[in-house]
C-alpha cells in the first residue's frame, strides 16, 4: 500500500492538535465543581447536548459493524438494530423531562432517590463498580480493538499496539482535564469531521472503476440486497435467494429487545452516557430536544454512508470470507481513497474513536467516583478534592480498558448477544420503576440477577439460542422480579414522597402516594405523550427509509416516505406547542 503522504498526516495532526486545544480551553471551567466536570455545569444547548450522544454511539467499530450487516443480509440486516428506534422514541417523550427534573449528577443517584434502606445503598454502589468500571472497560475495549483494525491496514507502517496506547492517553488527557464541556465540544466537532469523511467516502466509492463497469450498486448486487423489509421464513432460505429471518427471530428484536433488554447508548427509559447528556441539558425543553434530534441523526443521518460502503464492498471484494465481512469497510477506504483524503478518513475514523472513548471515560468516573468514592468511602471532602480524585480515576481507567483491550477481550466471544441476553427482562424495571410506586430496590437487584440465572439454565439444560431465548429470559426475570417485589416491604413512604415531589411524574400508578400531596402539579396527558411516541417511531422510519429510496434511485417513493415522516413531524411539534414549551422549563 502506498504510504500516507504530508498531506494525510497535516489532516490527522491538525485533527489531534484541534482536541488537545479544546481540552486547554475548558479545563478551567471544568476543575471548579463536580457539577462542571461531569454535567457542563447543566447548560448544555440541545443541539451540543444531542449532537454529544450521536457522536458517542459512532464509534470506530460502528460503520464496520454495519457493513457487516449489509454485506451478510443485505439492508435488511439492521434491523438488528433499527428495532431500537420504539425505545430511543419512549426516552424522548416519557423520559427525557423527568431525567432533567429530578436534578441529581447520574443516573445511578437515582437509586437512592427512588428507593430507601440497606438495599438501595447496596444497588448504587454495586452499579457504579459493575457499569463503571467492568462493563465500561469492555466496552472500551472493543472500541479499542476496531480501531486497532483500521490502524493495521490503512497505516502499515505504524505499530498498531503502541498507537492505541497513545492515543488512549492523548484522549484520557484532554477527557480528563475539560470534563464534560470539553468532551460535548469535542464531540461536536468530532461528529461533523466524522460523517464529512464517511459521506466522501461513500461518493467516492460508488464513483470507483469496478462499480462503474458492473452498471451501477444496483445492477452489481441481487435485488434482495436494496429491501428494506427482512424477508420471513421458517427454513431461513427465501424463493428471492435472501438471507431469510425467521418471524420469531424478528419479533424478538421488534416487539421484546428494544423495552426489555439493557445495551449501552439504548438503556430502555434512558441511562448511561444519554441520561448523562440529558441531565447536562439547560432544561427540560432543551433534554427532550436533545434527545429527539439524537434520534433522528442516530438512525436517518448516519446508517446511508456506511450501508452503500458495505454493498461496494461486496462488489469490490466479493471474496471476503463471511467472517471478515466487516473488513470490507476498511479494504474500500484503501481502495477508492487518493492521497490526502486518506488522512481526511483516518482523522474522521479518530474522531469517531476518540469521541467515543472520552465519553465513556467521563461517564465511568462520574459513577466510581459520585456513585462510590464520595457516597461510601469519602463523603465530606471539598469540590476540588473530588475534581482531582475524578482525574486520577479517568487515568486509571484509561489503564484498565487498556489491559482488558490487549490481555482478556480476545478470549471473550458472542459479547454483544451475551449483554443483551443477560440484560433481558431488566428494562420492565428500568421503566417502570419511574411510574409505579410498589418497586423496590429487590426490585431491580432481582431484575439484574435473574436473567443470568434464566441464561445459565438455557446454556446447560437447552439447545435454544438467542434470539429465541430472549422471550424466556424475559419472562422468567419479570415473574421473578413480581414475586420479590411483593414478597419485600415496599419502599418507604417519606422516600417516595420525596421522589414525588421532585420529579412529579403523575400517572395512575402513583395514586396511592399521589393523593397525600394535592400541592404537587403532577404531569398529566399521558395518551397524547403515547400518540406522540408513536408518530415518533412514524417520522423516523419514514425519514430513514425515504432518504434511502432517494439515494437509490426511487425519487417516488422517497417523497412518499419523507412526506408522512414530515407530517409525523408536524403532528409531534403542533402537540407540544398546544401543551405549551413553557411546560418544560
Amino acid at each position: 500500500m502506498e504510504q500516507l503522504n504530508l498531506l494525510d498526516y497535516s489532516f490527522i495532526v491538525g485533527y489531534l492538535l484541534l482536541t488537545l486545544v479544546i481540552g486547554l480551553w475548558f479545563s478551567k471551567r471544568a476543575s471548579e465543581n463536580v457539577d462542571e466536570f461531569f454535567l457542563s455545569g447543566r447548560q448544555l444547548p440541545w443541539w451540543i447536548a444531542g449532537t454529544g450522544m450521536v457522536a458517542t454511539t459512532f464509534a470506530a467499530d460502528t460503520p464496520l459493524a454495519v457493513a457487516g450487516f449489509v454485506a451478510k443480509n443485505g439492508i435488511a440486516g439492521n434491523w438488528v438494530w433499527w428495532t431500537f428506534v420504539s425505545g430511543g422514541m419512549l426516552t424522548v417523550f416519557f423520559f427525557a423531562r423527568l431525567w432533567r427534573r429530578a436534578e441529581i449528577l447520574t443516573d445511578l443517584e437515582f437509586i437512592e432517590l427512588r428507593y430507601s434502606g440497606p438495599a438501595a445503598r447496596f444497588l448504587r454502589g454495586f452499579k457504579a463498580i459493575y457499569f463503571g468500571l467492568f462493563i465500561n472497560a469492555v466496552i472500551i475495549g472493543w472500541v479499542n480493538l476496531a480501531m486497532y483494525k483500521i490502524i493495521r491496514i490503512m497505516v502499515p507502517e505504524l505499530n498498531p499496539e503502541l498507537t492505541i496506547v497513545a492515543l488512549v492517553l492523548l484522549t484520557t488527557f484532554y477527557s480528563g482535564l475539560s470534563g464534560l464541556w470539553g468532551v460535548s465540544i469535542t464531540d461536536a466537532v468530532q461528529f461533523v469531521i466524522a460523517m464529512t469523511g464517511c459521506i466522501i467516502l461513500a461518493v467516492l466509492a460508488v464513483q470507483s472503476p469496478v462499480v462503474v463497469s458492473a452498471g451501477g450498486l444496483t445492477k452489481a448486487l441481487p435485488a434482495w440486497m436494496f429491501d428494506f423489509f427482512p424477508t420471513f421464513s421458517s427454513s431461513g432460505k427465501s424463493i428471492t435467494g435472501a438471507v431469510a429471518l425467521p418471524f420469531i427471530s424478528f419479533a424478538a428484536m421488534a416487539f421484546v429487545q428494544w423495552w426489555s433488554s439493557w445495551y449501552p447508548g439504548s438503556e430502555p427509559g434512558g441511562g448511561g452516557y444519554i441520561a448523562q447528556r440529558m441531565m447536562s441539558a439547560k432544561n427540560e425543553k432543551h433534554s427532550l430536544l436533545a434527545t429527539l434530534w439524537f434520534t433522528v441523526a442516530h438512525y436517518c443521518l448516519r446508517p446511508w454512508p456506511w450501508i452503500i460502503v458495505g454493498l461496494v464492498s461486496l462488489v469490490m471484494f466479493p471474496d471476503l470470507p463471511m467472517n471478515q465481512k466487516e473488513d470490507g469497510f476498511v479494504y474500500v477506504m484503501k481502495a477508492v481513497l487518493p492521497p490526502g483524503l486518506k488522512g481526511l478518513l483516518i482523522a474522521a475514523f479518530l474522531a469517531a474513536y476518540m469521541s467515543t472513548l472520552s465519553t465513556h471515560l467521563n461517564w465511568g468516573t462520574s459513577y466510581l467516583i459520585n456513585d462510590f468514592y464520595k457516597r461510601f468511602l469519602k463523603t465530606d471532602a471539598d469540590e476540588k478534592h473530588y475534581v482531582t480524585v475524578s482525574k486520577i480515576t479517568t487515568a486509571l481507567t484509561a489503564i484498565f480498558a487498556l489491559y482488558i483491550t490487549f490481555f482478556v477481550l480476545d478470549t471473550i466471544t458472542g459479547a454483544w448477544e451475551f449483554i443483551i441476553q443477560c440484560g433481558a427482562g431488566t428494562g420492565f424495571v428500568l421503566i417502570l420503576r419511574w411510574f409505579w410506586w410498589r418497586l423496590n430496590a429487590w426490585s431491580e437487584i432481582t431484575s439484574m440477577v435473574a436473567p443470568f440465572i434464566a441464561f445459565t439454565g438455557l446454556q446447560l439444560f437447552t439447545t435454544i439460542t438467542f434470539p429465541f431465548s430472549i422471550f424466556i429470559i424475559v419472562a422468567f426475570t419479570i415473574t421473578a422480579t413480581l414475586i420479590v417485589t411483593f414478597l419485600t416491604p415496599p419502599t418507604e413512604t417519606a422516600q417516595l414522597e420525596t421522589f414525588y415531589r421532585t420529579t412529579r411524574v403523575g400517572g395512575v400508578l402513583w395514586k396511592k402516594i399521589s393523593k397525600n400531596l394535592p400541592d404537587v402539579d403532577s404531569d398529566t396527558g399521558f395518551v397524547m405523550l403515547f400518540v406522540d411516541w408513536a408518530l415518533g417511531i412514524i417520522m423516523i422510519y419514514t425519514i430513514l427509509f425515504g432518504t434511502g429510496k432517494f439515494i437509490f434511485g426511487d425519487p417516488l417513493q422517497g417523497s412518499l416516505y419523507l412526506g408522512a415522516g414530515i407530517i409525523a413531524g408536524s403532528l409531534i411539534y403542533a402537540d407540544l406547542n398546544r401543551r405549551g414549551w413553557n411546560n418544560l422549563n
